[in-house]
Parts: C-alpha cells; structure tokens; sequence
C-alpha cells in the first residue's frame, strides 16, 4: 500500500508493476476504503456548516432587537438569564461529543470522523494510553501500540528521547544578545518567590544597610511627657498624661489624606503617592537619608581637617599614621563594616572587596607620606604593614631588605625585619635567620663604634643590642638548638668579663677576629672545669703558653634509665619519650676530651658540636656595668634561675611565652599570701622542651646542668662589683627554694626530702660568705626554706635571729621589713591552717613582729609574752609617720635627683623599695583594725606612687614596636638623657605598683575566704589595678578566680573586653580564654552530673565553645599574639579536646605561618595528630630544627 493511502489507486494505475525496494513507502495497516469513505463524509459535513453559518447571519438582526428589548426587563430576570447561558456554555465547554454539535469555532477534522466511526462499529478495545512493557500484554498482539496525547518538543529538538540530554540553565540578567538595547526590550517575569523578596512589605531588618546607618547615629532626643493644653482648664489628674503615638499617626495619616494640594486636587491621592508626585520620599525615608547625610558630613568634615592639616604641615609623621588608620573608621561607615550575614557568599565577597580596597587607599595615602618624609621610619613600617596583605611574600621581603639598607642604625627596625624573616615560613630555615641576626648585630655594632660613617648612632642602641642578642638565644632554644644558644651566652661571658686590655680600645670587629683563636684553641670556657677565661689565656700565649696540667680521669656516667622504657608502646609515644629525654640530658654543647684522646670525629651528633662561624657575628661589646649586670641575670633566667630584677626588662615576651605556669600560678590554698613570691615568667628553661602539657625531667638542671652553673658563678664572682655579685647569690638561693616548692608539688615526700637536705647544704655554704654573713636577704630567704620544708621552729629562730642583726635600722630598712612581712604573713597563713582565730590580738604572733619591728626590737621566738595596748597604740603612730616620711623623700628625691647624679644610683634600693614598710603596716592595720584600715593604707601608698610614676612617664611606656614610629629627631629627643638611668628608675617604679596591688588583692582575697566581706570591694580593687597594669598576670590570675566562683560572666565579660580593647598585650587576651575554658569545663560538669550511669561522649553546644573560639580567633589576628607560642599551642588543644581535629591540624599549618621556627607546636602535632609522625619529622628536617631522633634511628632502637 502508498504512503498517501488516498491516492493508492491513481500510483497502481501509473505504476503496475513495483518492485519490492518501494515497500517501505506503503502503509499496510490504513485500507484504501476507509480513507475514501472518510473523505466523501468530510465534503458533506462541511457543506453543512456552511448553511448554518448563513442562517446565523440571518438571525443576527432578530437578537439585536431582542436585547434592545431585554433592556427594560428587571435585574433579577436577567441575572437568572445570565446565569442560565453559563450553564450552557459550561456544558458545551466540558461535554464530550457535545462540542461537535454545533459553534461556529467547532472544526470536523477527518480524525475525529475516524474516531466516530470506529465508536460505532464493534472494535475489541481503544489503544491505550499510558506506556506498558510487550511482556505484560496477555495477547502480544493486541493493543501493540499507544497514544502520546502531549508530544515534547525537545524530542525533536535535541535528537533524542532520554530527558538527560536535555540542557538545563539558569537566566543571569534581563538582557538578550543580538537586541538593539535603543529600540528592543525584552521583559523577563519573575518568580512568585523573587517578587515577594524585592517586595516592601515588611520592615528592614537589623543587617540591612538603613538599620546599621541608623545605629551608627546620634541617638535621638528622648521622648517627654505631653503637656496638657491650657484650654483645659486647671483640671488636675492623678497621672502625668503622656503621648499617644498610634492616634497621632492615624489623625496624621487622615489629615494628609484629605489635606489637597497642586498635585493631589481632588484628594484621591495617598500621602506618599502625594509626596512622590513632589519628588519626596517618606517620612522615615527622609529621617534615614538626614542621618546619611550627617554621617557622611561628619566623615567629609573630618577628612577635610586631615587633609588641610597635613597640606599645612607635611612633615607631621604622627598626623599621617593617624589618617591611615582612621581609613578603617571611614571604610566601616561607607562599607558597612563586617556587619552582614555570615554565611551569605555575597556579603562574604563585598566584605573582603571593601577591605581590599581600604586597603589600597590606605596604601596610596602611605606612599604619598613616604614621598614627602623619606626619612621616617615610621611611615616606611606602617607602608610594609599594609603591603603584607596586598603583596607577595617574596616582594615583601625584598623591600625589607631595602629598608633595612636605607636605615641600618635603626634597632627597632631591625627587630622588625627579624620578626619577619622568622615568621616567613616559605623561606624559613633556622641557618638563615641565625645569619639574619648576626648580619644585623655586626651592622649595629659596627654603627656604635663609628665605623658605619654614613650613620649615627641613636641613643639607646646599645641596649636594644643586648634585647636583639637574648631574642637570638631564645629563638635558638625555642628551635630546639639548645647547644648554639649556650655557646652563644659562653662566647659573650668571655667577650664581656674577660677581655684583655690590648684589645678594648679595638673595633668590634677586630675585637672577634681577636677572639676566634681563643675559641678555636680547644681551651675551657665559662662553666667547664678549669676554665681561666680569655685574658689568661692571651697573657699566656704571650708568654709562651702553659702545659695542661694532668686532670684526674673521672668515671663517664652512666644513663641512669635506658631511653626506650617501653617497646610496646606506640611509635609516636616512644619518640616524644627520647626526644625530650634528649633534650633534657644534651643541651650543653659536646667538647672533646683531650685526656681521654678524644677528637671531633667521637662526636655521635655532629649538631652538638658548634663552630664559631655560627656565633662569631653575634658577639657586641657592652660598655655599660648595668647592662652587663643584666646579661648575666638574663643567662641565669635562661638557665632557669629566678630573676625577679628582669620581669620590668624583657622586650617583646610574647615572642617567650611556651608555658602554662604563667597562667596557673598563685592556686595554691595553702600559702594564699605567699604564694606570690616568686613569679612565674611562662618561659621554658633551656632543656625542658616537651609538648604543652608535658611534664618537667627533673626539678632542676640535672647532675650535668648544675656542675656547669656551679662551674660558672664561682668563675664569674671574683671580677663582678659586691652588690652585682648579692644578685647572683640570691638567684641561686631562690632557685634552691624553687626547687623545694616544685619537689613538694610533687607530692614525693623521698624526693622533697633529699632535695631539702642539698638546697640546705647550698645555702648554708652561701651564707657562710663573709659577703653573705649580713645579707637579711638571703636569711630571708633561708628561713622561708625551712618553713616550706616543715622546719617550723628553725625558720623562727632564723627569722628572730636576723630580725635582730638588723634592729638598729628600724623602719627605715627595706630589706628588715621585708623580712619581717614574709614572717607575720607566715605566721598568719599557719594559724588559717590550724583554723584558731584568736579574740585576743595582743597574742597574735604576727602582730608581735609588727609591733616589735616598729618599736626597733626583734621578736623573740617563743612568743611568751602579751603585748599592751600601749604599744600597739605606739606602733600604729610609727607606722603611720614612717610611710609619710617615706612617700615624701621618694618624690623629693626625684625632683631634686638629676640623672648624672651619684645620688640616684642608691635611689632604687633605699627608695623605690617600700613594699615591705607599706605590707607590714596594711598587714598591721588588718590585724588590729579591721579589713579597710589595711585597703586606706594600700590607697594611699598606691595613689601617691602611680602619681609619681605617671609624672614621670605622662605616657603610656612606648614598646619595642611602637620605637619604630619615631623619626631619628623624635627618638632622639625622647630617649637623650632619660636611658639608662631615667628609664631604669621608672620600670622599677612600676614594678613596685604592681608588687603593692598584687600584695592589696591577695590580702583582700584572703580575708573573702575566711570571713563575710563584700565581693565587690575586692573586684572593685583588682579592676583598678588591673587597668593600669593590664600586663600583670599575677593580678589576672586572682581575677579569674574570683569571677569563676559565679554564674553570671556578663560582668567579666564586659571587663575583659574593655581591656583587650585599648590593650595589644596578650596576657589580657590569654586570661580572657582561660576564664572561659573554665567556665566551659564547670557546664560540661554539670551536664554530666545529669546522667549518672550514662555515657555521654558528645555533650550538647551551649554556646561556649563558639566564644572561646572566637576569642582564639580575634587574639591570633593582633601582632602580638600571632607570634605567641603558646596562644597557638592553646588553640590547638581545645579544638581537639572539643573534639575538631580537622579543624585543629588546619590551625596548625596556619600557626606555622606565624610561628615556623618553635619546635613544642611540632611535638604537640605528634602528640595530637600521631597517623602524620612522618611527614611533621620531614618538615621539621627541611626548616632545620634540632631533630635528635631520626626516625631511622628509632627504628633500630625499636628493633634492639
């Protein structure tokens, strides 16, 4: 059959005979009848319609005249109609065969005549229509086929059935390619959704931009009470009427609804359609664009004073660093600020947009100051600060490097580019920076001496040589390369107190040239058995040198404790074990033996052994004796001593930070007033290089350790002046009694007594010193010794012993009151422990050593006599007289005191030192009185002190960085004449304030804990104090202690946050997480407490964890606490203990880009992340930290 099965007939005719290549072209299922038919009925159907069409013309003028007609009928009769002809247009609208019966818009198509023909005849059943599978007909050859009554056009249009291959998109814009934008548009409708968003049906909320402008206003005038109007009357009310917003809006609102005008004639108009045909907006928009307007005003206004300031005066350094950073105040008011959603990508991205391009505005504003004062150090640093985030790193360092040539007897500068060169962690390695630092040595010392005859040098340099010097040990310690460092402070000890005459008046650098040999020579060094020093062995070569005497052959000492204690444990566990226990035993250099035969080639690590290239460009000449004072006070503190003298010195100890001590110490309930004696610096000691929570090797040095300190006092002693050689002595007498207190820590009563009986030995042999015999300092500090060891009735005869040795100075004497507020304080402590309260204070024993201290006489042990009344009265009128006096010649004494004076030298220790006359009279006061004598004393001592202080340092002590931002003029005119000595005198009189307000907190804590006593006397207390000292972590330490015992943190909260606002110290920042952590630990507790018996591994977020992550975040983004140790070292440890460790090994490689150089965070990456052991061993070997357990090696060790 054809294709056109109605002309098969007319292609049989033409072509008979058809080949069978044709057959796809006939259609054999449609006969050639039926197509005829079909035909012949459509030609009928249609002549039909055509008669009905001219009958519905004829009929047209007969309706028109019925519906004129219809006119005049009543409503009710049409609506009836009306609805009626609804009805009937629904039914022909859903009728079946109905809509063929007869519309002139019904079309017969031949399919439908198909249809109808086949519904008449008996047919077995339609097709279907709905797709089925053939293997589910029952008759394969029924029902073949089905009918797709919505056919896809994407079907055709992508060449393929499968709904995948369709492409899918979304429409960015509203315009179309190819369109003429000037005469063609197309308009895009919108989703229901988009439509209700762009909407102004709601109010704006708190993030949108009107909001923000609004909060960032003035605010506004407060809303009075209305006045009633004098129409009516004289009524009085029993209220105070007030204003009544909603029905004042309303009579507005229908006062300007009626209200016509020009462009509202007839009144139709709303109001705001009304004032948008005047070209106004609303009423609110109007406030909102008015507070815009003055915002930008006040901005404008303010940015014009700075420009006209600096047009007038350009060499104003000052001014321009502030109109850069004022650049961050005029970003957050056009930008927005950091204010919209977090999660939203979009505000994300204009966030860091805006940033960026403050930044860049800040950048151009810096190079125009540049151009303008090229020689200002200050606007070269603020220029590099801003370019850290815009430039590469390799940039960035280039143009240090630059300006560290331009201006290389700059010391501030200096340890600015060392801090970056240390924090490059790209280019970071360990040989690198240790050059860095002897690169800008050399430079500075060769400007000092005059022979860098380009530039001067600048008053205080030889100081901030001595701060860069300590900076380079401790980051050679903190690297773990603990043999350089040690070698480094023996060179120097040499270099300093042993130099030969012939070679002072040398240059520098002649100076090390001279000095190599001597290090070179194989020859003992400071701290090694034998050791003679530089000079003696110079005048001996000069005279032909000498023959090593025939040394006595000592037993090599054996390990006491094999390094691998157990095989079993995991390979991360046996590593820390023997890295730390390396540590602890190898941080003193390696020398050959020469009587043993030894030669380099003995050495099993060659990195023990230090050349005199890694140290020979470090060494300077210090010229001054209170500076070389200090670098022996600072290589006992290295060694782990105790150096009360230091804590005022140190420059940037953010940069030392490692321990957790500085944060724990003071809780220690049973010595709650003397327990502050000895501060804790939060610095490790040389050796002790475990992970964060790790725990010491031993108390002290080790065998080893304290044979080299030994070795080292007794041959610096001899060419030390006597008062330089009392503070040697009494570092070690207090490292002996720190010994003790860690020992008793413990809680080993084996250990705490031989360590007792050895610190006991020392002791006693430094005090039978003819120097030491009348030092009431050192028996002091003996007798608190014997306390601490349970030696209560020798610390007393100590104690009256020496009281008596120095009664003829009575209260005049710093040092016998000190000695004799350590007693009472004890005593006092003893009877808190023994719980008696006496009623009677005449037989207290702390208010006998009062009472005979201020009488001039010492107290004898036992106390068997009752004191009178009298004499107390007499006491307390010394007391009183004795702090006057006291505070008067200290300010007369600065007033009238210049700085060349010898008189000044004597000023810091008769003077400065009232902490023990003011102690014991607020102690005596409190014993006799009451709690507010002692806190008016303390008042008054403080006041007149910080006054003193304030006077003579009006401004905030400038730090090592803020140095920087003076130009040579300015740095000169601000330390000429007031360094050393000027600046001396005041750190030590801020040292003595916060030693005063530590002893007025710790009382006033002391006395909450035993009796009733107001809290806020003592918050109000230490949040004076700690405001002017915010650095103070002993002050800190209380704080927290007392805010804990309460729920409520909103108060701390608010404190804290005031602190760490107008302070960039960390110590603030750290207490701050601490006091949260803590408070964190007090909930889960209490969680727990909740469920008995069961386990709950995952606690519930209470909100916690967020903040303390957030405080985290805010502290590591400041300059000091990026480069803390132990800030990243915390981090890091709470995410883990909160149980996101991916999180916390993300903020360990970021802290590595910080902090690349400290050897704990990688020991605190094993121990926290142990399955990465080998990839933090590589990384540790590529930036050349002290590794001394390779990991083959453990290995072997392993295996044996």
């Amino acid at each position: 059959m054809a294709l056109f099965p109605a002309f098969s007939e007319v292609s049989e005719n033409k072509i008979e005979n058809s080949t069978e290549e044709l057959d796809w072209l006939k259609n054999k299922s449609f006969p050639t009848g039926d197509a005829l038919s079909i035909q012949a009925r459509f030609l009928k159907n249609s002549e039909e319609l055509n008669e009905r069409e001219a009958s519905v013309g004829r009929d047209v003028s007969s309706t028109e005249e019925k519906a004129r007609g219809d006119r005049n009928v009543p409503p009710k009769k049409r609506k009836s109609e009306k609805k009626r002809k609804k009805k009937k247009k629904h039914k022909k609208r859903n009728g079946g065969d109905s809509s063929s019966s007869g519309t002139d818009s019904d079309t017969i198509y031949p399919s439908d005549l198909k249809k109808k023909e086949e519904a008449d005849g008996q047919h077995p059943a339609p097709l279907t229509s709905q797709f089925s599978w053939l293997d589910d007909l029952q008759s394969s050859t029924k029902q073949m086929f089905c009918v797709d009554c919505k056919p896809d056009p994407a079907n055709w249009t992508y060449k393929s059935l499968y709904r995948g291959d369709v492409a899918r998109y979304r429409r960015k814009g509203t315009s179309s390619l190819g369109l003429d934008c000037r005469k063609q548009e197309i308009s895009w409708e919108d989703s229901k959704k988009k439509r209700k968003q762009k909407g102004d049906g709601g109010a704006d909320r708190y993030f949108s931009t009107a909001s923000r402008h609004l909060l960032r206003s003035e605010p506004s005038v407060s809303v009075k009470p209305a006045t009633p109007d004098s129409s009516e009357g004289n009524t009085s009310t029993s209220f105070l009427p007030l204003d009544n917003p909603e029905r004042d809006n309303r009579e507005q609102e229908t006062s300007e609804r009626v209200q016509t005008s020009s462009v509202n004639p007839l009144g139709i108009y709303d109001s705001s359609t009304a004032l948008w045909l005047q070209g106004k907006g609303r009423q609110d928009e109007q406030k909102q664009i008015t507070q815009v307007e003055e915002s930008a005003a006040h901005v404008a206004g303010k940015t014009e004073e700075f420009n006209r300031h600096l047009r007038e005066h350009p060499s104003d350094t000052q001014q321009w660093i502030q109109f850069i950073q004022y650049q961050d105040e005029l970003g957050a008011s056009v930008f927005g600020g950091n204010e919209g959603l977090q999660g939203s990508e979009s505000s994300e991205c204009k966030s860091k947009s805006s940033y960026k391009a403050v930044l860049e505005k800040k950048l151009s504003i810096a190079e125009r100051a540049v151009a303008i004062n090229p020689t200002c150090i200050s606007l070269q640093l603020e220029r590099l600060r801003i370019c850290q985030e815009l430039w590469e790193p390799s940039v960035l360092a280039k143009e240090w490097k630059k300006l560290v040539f331009l201006h290389p007897n700059s010391a501030p500068l200096w340890r600015q580019y060392l801090l970056f060169i240390q924090s490059y962690f790209s280019n970071f390695t360990v040989s690198k920076v240790n050059s860095a630092y002897g690169k800008c040595l050399s430079t500075l010392s060769a400007v000092l001496d005059g022979s860098m005859v380009s530039h001067s040098a600048l008053p205080g340099t030889e100081e901030d040589m001595l701060d860069i010097f300590i900076q380079q040990c401790q980051f050679l310690r903190q690297a773990g390369h603990s043999e350089k460092a040690i070698s480094l402070f023996q060179a120097m000890m040499d270099f300093t107190f042993f130099k030969p005459d012939s070679v002072k008046k040398l240059s520098t650098k002649q100076q090390v040239e001279f000095f190599e040999p001597f290090w070179d020579s194989g020859e003992a060094r400071v701290g090694e058995v034998e050791a003679r020093g530089w000079k003696a062995w110079m005048l001996q070569q000069e005279r032909g040198g000498w023959l090593p005497p025939p040394t006595e052959e000592e037993d090599k000492e054996e390990e006491d404790e094999e390094e691998v204690k157990d095989r079993s444990q995991a390979k991360w566990k046996v590593w820390l074990d023997v890295e730390s226990l390396r540590e602890a035993a190898h941080w003193l250099p390696w020398r050959p033996d020469k009587a043993r035969g030894q030669t380099e080639e003995d050495c099993d690590d060659p990195d023990r052994q230090v050349l005199f290239d890694d140290i020979g460009s470090s060494l300077i000449c210090l010229s001054s004796p209170e500076l070389r004072l200090r670098l022996l006070l600072y290589f006992l503190s290295f060694l782990g001593l105790p150096v009360a003298s230091i804590l005022y010195e140190v420059s940037q100890p953010s940069l030392f930070l490692e321990n957790l001590s500085v944060l724990t110490q003071g809780k220690e309930p049973q010595r709650p007033l003397t327990s502050y004696d000895i501060p804790d610096l939060g610095v490790d000691s040389v050796g002790h290089m475990t992970t964060l929570q790790g725990k010491r090797k031993w108390v002290g040095l080790g065998r080893q350790g304290e044979r080299f300190l030994t070795n080292m006092l007794s041959m610096l002693q001899p060419v030390l002046p006597p008062h330089h050689r009392a503070s040697l002595t009494l570092s070690l007498v207090q490292y002996e009694k720190l010994k003790v207190l860690r020992s008793l820590h413990s809680g080993n009563k084996k250990r705490l007594h031989s360590q007792g009986k050895s610190s006991k030995r020392v002791v006693k042999r430094l005090l039978k010193e003819p120097d030491n015999r009348s030092s009431l300092i050192l028996w002091r500090e003996y007798a608190h010794l014997e306390w601490l060891l349970g030696n209560l009735v020798e610390a007393r005869k100590v104690f009256s012993t020496a009281s008596a040795m120095g009664g003829v100075k009575d209260l005049s004497g710093a040092a016998l009151c000190e000695l004799c507020l350590l007693w009472s304080q004890l005593e006092l402590e003893e009877a808190a422990k023994e719980q008696s309260r006496l009623t009677d204070v005449t037989t207290s024993p702390a208010v006998c050593v009062l009472t005979k201290l201020a009488e001039g006489t010492s107290a004898s042990f036992p106390f068997s006599q009752s004191l009178s009344p009298v004499s107390i009265l007499k006491a307390r009128k010394s007391y009183e007289q004795a702090l006057a006096a006291s505070l008067s010649d200290l300010e007369q004494s600065f007033k009238n005191s210049q700085p060349d004076t010898k008189d000044q030298e004597k000023l810091p220790e008769e003077k400065l030192r009232l902490r023990g006359l003011v102690g014991c009279y607020a102690l005596f006061q409190y014993l006799t009185v009451s709690v507010h004598a002692a806190i008016s004393v303390y008042s008054l001592a403080r006041e007149n002190m910080e006054q003193l202080y304030h006077t003579l340092a009006p401004e905030k002590p400038l730090s090592s960085n803020e140095k920087a931002n003076l130009t040579r003029a300015e740095a000169g005119n601000c330390e000429a004449g007031s360094r050393p000595e000027n600046h001396s005198f005041v750190s030590q009189l801020a040292h003595e304030c916060e030693v005063l307000a530590v002893q007025q907190a710790a009382l006033l804590k002391y006395h909450s804990s035993n009796s009733v006593f107001p809290l806020a006397t003592l918050r109000q207390t230490l949040t004076s104090a700690i405001s002017s000292w915010p650095s103070c972590a002993l002050l800190w330490g209380i704080y927290v202690q007392v805010e804990n015992r309460y729920h409520s943190a909103g108060r701390a909260r608010r404190f804290f946050h005031s602190v760490t606002r107008d302070s960039g110290g960390v110590v603030p920042r750290l207490f701050a997480i601490v006091a949260e952590q803590q408070r964190k630990q007090l909930v889960d507790s209490a969680q727990r407490s909740c469920h008995y018996n069961e386990a709950l591994p995952i606690l519930p977020e209470n909100g916690l964890g967020n903040r303390i992550r957030g405080l985290f975040e805010t502290a590591t983004k400041t300059e000091d606490g990026a480069h803390c140790p132990l800030l990243w070292r915390m981090y890091i440890h709470f995410l883990v203990s909160d149980g996101k460790v991916d999180k916390a090994r993300a903020i360990f490689y970021k802290a590595l880009q910080n902090i690349p150089w400290v050897k704990g965070l990688y020991m605190d990456a094993v121990q926290l992340f142990p399955e990465h052991l080998q990839e933090f061993i590589d990384l540790m070997m590529e930036k050349e930290l002290r590794l001394r357990l390779p990991l083959e090696e453990l290995d072997i060790l392993l295996e044996d």
